[in-house]
């Protein structure tokens, strides 16, 4: 009985004559390890199927090749398996012919160890993807923290602004009650001296005179507001209202929109005054409420660039 070679161990095993043949040529034909190797490492290439074309000097499953088998005394490639699958008394009968029982052996024999290796190679690629996951996983959570601290640091240096402004506000009020005391005090140095005088003159006829601006009294002063009542009419026609601070720039409402109404997180807006119809630019969201004409209460709407 003929003795089996590498490409009739492959077959043997189920494995299509096609590929089989492929990973002969491809590995040199070294032996029966190193074919199902290749087979293994490159069954899901999309060109394993194509029909094999071996070079004109080499046609594996030709004559030569098959008189060649018949004449070897031995299983071609036999010397290459590694001993580390086979034993000695293993290669020392692979030496001489082999019996149907023999060949029957051998082949489970390749076939456990072929199973063997696919076993492996699923364990590696499963820890591959399990790896992959993990790392999949952290640069998630390493964006989602430099989004938090993004979204902290804007908070913070809004939250510093609005301190800014308060003290300015703050200090321009105190400006305006010391002006106020110093107008009072020199008003009253004025018509506290002129009264000295009108008496002395007194004995003298006076024609009579239209009453003085003075007996009037000083002209109302307009009412200075502090606050701003804004309410915005957002995308879906439903509103909200806070209060601002008068020196507070425009963007504090804007802040306050996208934390507190239901915009879509991304939805790029602005805001526009409805009467008279004003659309705000980013210049205008640096200036005040009180400059922007928006104190004490304003109504705005928010609509999509």
């Amino acid at each position: 009985m003929a003795e089996l070679n590498t490409l009739e161990s492959l077959l043997e095993m189920g494995f299509d004559k096609n590929r089989a043949e492929k990973a002969v040529a491809n590995t040199g034909n070294q032996g029966i390890e190193q074919a199902m190797d290749w087979l293994m490492e490159h069954e899901n290439d999309p060109d394993i199927d194509e029909p094999y074309v071996p070079p004109a000097e080499n046609v594996l499953g030709g004559t030569t090749d098959s008189q060649s088998s018949i004449e070897q005394p031995t299983i071609e490639g036999t010397e290459n398996l590694s001993e580390e699958f086979l034993d000695p008394e293993d290669i020392e009968a692979l030496k001489r012919p082999m019996t149907e029982e023999e060949r029957r052996e051998q082949v489970k024999r390749l076939e456990e160890l072929m199973r063997v290796k696919q076993a492996e190679r699923r364990e590696r690629e499963r820890a591959e993807e399990v790896e992959k996951e993990k790392q999949r996983r952290k640069q998630g959570q390493e964006l989602q923290q430099i989004r938090q601290k993004l979204q902290d640091d804007d908070m913070k240096k809004l939250a510093d602004q609005r301190r800014r402004e308060k003290m300015e506000d703050k200090l321009a009020r105190q400006r305006v009650k010391e002006k106020i005391a110093r107008d009072r005090e020199e008003r009253a140095q004025k018509f506290g001296g002129g009264a000295s005088s009108s008496t002395a003159a007194s004995t003298q006829p006076t024609p009579p005179s239209p009453s003085s601006p003075t007996s009037q009294g000083p002209p109302p002063t307009k009412k200075e507001y502090d606050e701003s009542r804004i309410q915005v009419r957002l995308l879906d026609g439903s509103t909200i209202t806070a209060v601002f601070k008068a020196q507070e720039p425009l963007a504090a409402v804007r802040v306050y929109v996208q934390m507190n109404g239901n915009t879509p997180e991304g939805q790029d807006f602005t805001l526009l005054s409805p009467y008279p119809r004003h659309i705000y630019t980013e210049m205008d969201m640096e200036k005040p409420l009180k400059e922007l004409g928006l104190v004490p209460s304003a109504v705005l709407v928010v609509t999509k660039k």
